[in-house]
């Protein structure tokens, strides 16, 4: 018999989830997609942002052409498997700690490098 896990979702982590999820959707034709029980946060069909939270461990992913090293640098990241680290993807899992200003810069910078130049142009720099 399996096991359940009586522990309590982590709050903070699962705000941290949360506010990633909501930024990403407020980007220009962007959706949400559940494969593989992640979430995939696309755009025009493309996937920006695979993340996946299961009560006390989040960990998200995100293509970085510019930022990919600062990126690195965090604790807990790596270069996403399955080839993907080898094309500017990182793997993070964020903790309580870490600064929501910088998770949210690398979800816009993945945004920006797979959305189409067409709606990228329509965004405000920084936006």
């Amino acid at each position: 018999m399996k096991k359940q896990s009586t522990t309590a979702p982590n709050r903070k982590l699962a705000g941290i989830a949360k506010r990633l999820r909501e930024f990403a959707l407020g980007f220009p034709e962007t959706t949400e997609a559940f494969p593989w029980g992640e979430t995939a946060l696309k755009v025009k069909g493309k996937t920006f942002v695979f993340m996946r939270f299961d009560g006390d461990e989040l960990s998200f992913s995100v293509k970085l052409p510019n930022s990919r090293a600062k990126a690195l640098a965090l604790p807990g990241s790596e270069p996403t498997h399955y080839g993907l680290g080898a094309k500017g993807w990182v793997t993070l899992r964020p903790t309580a700690k870490t600064s929501l200003k910088v998770l949210l810069s690398l979800v816009e910078e993945s945004y920006r490098a797979i959305a189409p130049a067409k709606i990228v142009n329509t965004l405000a720099p920084g936006d």
